[in-house]
């Protein structure tokens, strides 16, 4: 089920411990150019909620809170328990949270 927006202090908490997983559904290219530690990607147009886990939460994140509102709406409506990141990552990186590349190396959100 779908539940209110969570801000990028409380997504980063959330996913630190473990309580929640962090969703990316922006393109492959943009994942590529960094994204949130601890993240898994898929793509909005290859998001099937059947194949996601349903031990914990499920925050969607995408560039700027839309595609990820448009995942969690679909993610919710199969019965998961998911929230929207606000902001997505650009609030992310404005807010100085690390953005990553899959090598590691200091990423960017364009």
């Amino acid at each position: 089920m779908f539940t209110a927006d969570v801000d990028t202090r409380e997504a980063e908490r959330l996913a630190a411990d473990g309580t929640v997983l962090l969703l990316d559904v922006r393109e492959h290219d943009e994942w590529a150019a960094g994204h949130a530690p601890g993240a898994i990607h898929v793509p909005l147009a290859e998001l099937d909620p059947a194949t996601l886990p349903g031990d914990r939460p499920i925050v969607a994140v995408c560039r700027s809170g839309n595609r990820s509102g448009k995942a969690a709406a679909t993610i919710g409506a199969a019965g998961l328990r998911v929230r929207n990141m606000a902001g997505g990552m650009n609030a992310w990186a404005e807010a100085g949270q690390p953005v990553v590349r899959d090598d590691g190396s200091t990423g960017v959100i364009g």
